[in-house]
């Protein structure tokens, strides 16, 4: 612990910056997603974006795909000179983390060889989109968290293998949480490994936490996976910048959200992501930041990430 903690001074000022953007959180707590979405691009300026493919909304019927919002997605962010991570899979970003139609739920086997299907039926769809970047496959896999169905390692292996079978030229990221894990499971699988990092979190019986580790903690796990798995390539892929509350967000009190979530903490945690070196990292609450803005008369969040955006030069 000592050691987890000893300062770091050197910030890594070329990281890029980048955001999370889920369609279906922005809709969940009463913004026009469209309007978020554009205003992330041309107000704050950002380039570097990860969108969610949620199966259970482009194949709500078995074999027919509805893919509409996620080419509006690409092709507005294509405009704008935007590099996009596409996740696939049955856990992608945003609560309950596991989407899956509800005409799989009652059969085991079709959830899963439709799974690597729909994988497929994406793949095939997007790879010739130069604004698509990265792969992402699963969302932090082998975390036991959110309303999910038993990790199936083969599966996820499966899904992987059809995506390299299809695109070879594109990178892959698989992704796990940065405090309760050592990665190496997901790091093994990946191209480029992608790590959470929270800050302050709630927890039941507890209240508010903070993660006793400094950026050495981070440091050291890339160090350990390099040694063991041989990956050199991590980023940040979900760094904290919402808050985390008892309950759903949006229907704490302002004062609670603020808790574990304002403009100093917003500008702390990039510093402490900067500190751990990755070359990038991508902020988790472009969609809160917003609500804040226009349904809450407090644009101070947007505001201070705008900031940050402008001096990242992205």
């Amino acid at each position: 612990m000592i050691y987890f903690n000893w300062p770091v001074e050197q910030e890594n000022t070329n990281a890029k910056l980048g955001v999370t953007f889920s369609k279906r959180y922005a809709e969940d707590i009463g913004l026009d997603w469209q309007e978020a979405y554009l205003a992330m691009f041309d107000d704050l300026k950002v380039k570097k974006v990860r969108i969610p493919v949620y199966w259970d909304l482009v194949e709500k019927e078995e074999g027919s795909y509805d893919f509409s919002e996620i080419d509006w997605q690409l092709e507005e962010a294509g405009k704008r000179g935007g590099e996009i991570i596409l996740v696939v899979g049955q856990k992608v970003p945003r609560w309950p983390e596991c989407f899956v139609p509800e005409w799989t739920k009652n059969d085991d086997v079709k959830r899963k060889e439709r799974l690597v299907k729909f994988v497929q039926v994406v793949v095939s769809r997007y790879e010739n989109y130069p604004v698509v970047r990265y792969w992402q496959v699963e969302n932090e896999p082998f975390l036991k968290f959110g309303i999910c169905p038993t990790l199936d390692k083969n599966l996820l292996d499966n899904e992987i293998a059809a995506v390299k079978s299809l695109d070879s030229t594109r990178k892959i990221i698989v992704t796990d949480s940065g405090e309760l894990s050592v990665w190496v499971r997901a790091a093994k699988r990946a191209d480029i490994f992608g790590t959470t990092m929270y800050r302050t979190i709630w927890k039941e019986g507890i209240g508010y936490f903070d993660y006793p580790v400094g950026p050495r903690f981070f440091q050291f796990k890339y160090w350990l996976n390099k040694i063991v798995v041989n990956q050199e390539n991590a980023i940040v892929i979900e760094l904290q910048a919402e808050p985390w509350i008892a309950g759903w967000t949006t229907s704490g009190a302002l004062s609670e959200q603020f808790k574990s979530m304002n403009p100093e903490k917003l500008k702390d945690n990039v510093s402490y992501a900067r500190k751990v070196g990755f070359p990038e990292i991508y902020l988790w609450g472009v969609e809160w930041w917003y609500w804040l803005k226009v349904k809450q008369d407090h644009p101070e969040l947007w505001e201070t990430a705008k900031i940050l955006f402008q001096e990242n030069g992205n």
